[in-house]
């Protein structure tokens, strides 16, 4: 009897043993860390844009017809003063001629009149004559006189109807020149919206027969940046953007204008930070969406913490494993000394969103630091029933 007393005594101080060691390894904490390790840090401000041209000329009509001819479609080159398409001159030709008839019929009458003031003087003068030797009556003088200043008259009257059918015969000969539509500038056509027989109307919003791009090796990205980011950007700033066409190919720019005028959609306020971009070979294209990264400072082979390091926080129930204050004021980084949590202050430069530069702070390249927990405390282990 005294030897199974002795063994369930000596089973039952095996349980327990087994029972603590499983404890601890159950309350046993473990950390992912991650190396402080040297590298580089670009902090940048992310924003999306519009590729577009950096000149883009708008070509309208400035008379209203029928287009007959058209001289130019998409991807065409033009150049300064080149014809692109055609309005129906047949009116504006016929416009022109009843002008020119309009003015020859004036000067004709300038020409009566003229020769109508030259007989009233010479009129007036015989009469003057004729008066002195007292041949005539002093009334029919004074009607020479009155007929003289009425064919003077006349001939102002002639020459400003010259004037005026002259005018006329140059806003003729001026709308028959709008029927050929000319482009302002050297550059490509991006955009065509019209064909041949449509009809277009010139009103007070003068219609868009063709847009332009002046020079397509030349672009520019117009973005919309947080009003929170907007105090960082400065000309000059390097950039770097992607677009959906080459997700593989990272192209460059570099910031030429930060606009003043707010955008406000949906009381989100963002502003147009313009970034200016050479194309030589074409591959942008205007109204691509560009995501862009504009680069506000750069630290190179500076030791980099990881910033999910800045952001750990030993739980709460962790605290008796853990040496330092977690409420300390100010950043820094958990590591592991005699196997517990140390937290260590650290001064932190710039960051990209995932690493933080290190300043200073008792932190050395190639140290680790905790990023995360793996296992956490479980107070609710409950001890195995040990059965007789």
């Amino acid at each position: 009897m005294k030897k199974i007393l002795t063994g369930v005594l000596i089973a039952a101080l095996l349980g327990i043993a087994v029972f603590f060691s499983f404890g601890n390894k159950e309350n046993e904490i473990k950390y992912r860390t991650e190396k402080a390790a040297r590298g580089d840090i670009i902090s940048t401000v992310t924003a999306t844009g519009t590729v577009n041209a950096v000149t883009t000329v708008l070509v309208g009509t400035q008379v209203s017809g029928t287009i007959k001819n058209i001289y130019a479609d998409f991807n065409s080159p033009v150049k300064k003063g080149q014809a692109i398409a055609l309005i129906d001159p047949a009116t504006f030709e016929a416009q022109v001629a009843q002008a020119r008839a309009n003015l020859l019929s004036a000067k004709a009458n300038e020409d009566k009149s003229e020769a109508a003031l030259a007989d009233a003087k010479r009129t007036m003068d015989r009469n003057r004559e004729l008066l002195s030797k007292n041949l005539i009556a002093r009334s029919d003088l004074d009607t020479a006189e009155t007929n003289y200043e009425t064919a003077k008259a006349q001939v102002g009257v002639s020459k400003a109807q010259v004037a005026q059918t002259e005018a006329a015969l140059r806003i003729a000969e001026t709308n028959l020149g709008y029927t050929k539509i000319l482009s302002p500038v050297d550059g490509v056509v991006i955009s065509r919206n019209v064909d041949i027989g449509q009809t277009v109307a010139a009103s007070f919003q003068t219609p868009t027969l063709f847009t332009i791009a002046q020079d397509l090796t030349k672009m520019q990205i117009d973005t919309n940046v947080d009003e929170a980011d907007i105090g960082n950007m400065k000309v000059g700033q390097d950039v770097e953007f992607t677009v959906d066409a080459y997700p593989d190919i990272t192209f460059k720019g570099m910031v030429s204008q930060v606009r003043n005028s707010p955008i406000i959609v949906e009381n989100v306020v963002t502003y147009d930070v313009v970034v200016k971009v050479d194309n030589p070979d074409l591959k942008l294209k205007p109204g691509m969406t560009a995501n862009v990264s504009i680069v506000l400072q750069e630290k190179r082979d500076v030791i980099r913490l990881p910033n999910a390091a800045l952001r750990f926080s030993p739980a709460p129930e962790d605290k008796g494993r853990t040496q330092g204050q977690q409420r300390e004021k100010g950043p820094g980084v958990w590591i592991l000394k005699d196997r517990k949590a140390t937290r260590v202050p650290v001064k932190t430069g710039i960051s990209n969103g995932s690493y933080t530069e290190l300043v200073s702070g008792d932190i050395r390249e190639g140290q680790e630091v905790i990023v995360d927990s793996l296992v956490k405390q479980q107070n609710n282990s409950q001890p195995p029933r040990l059965r007789m």
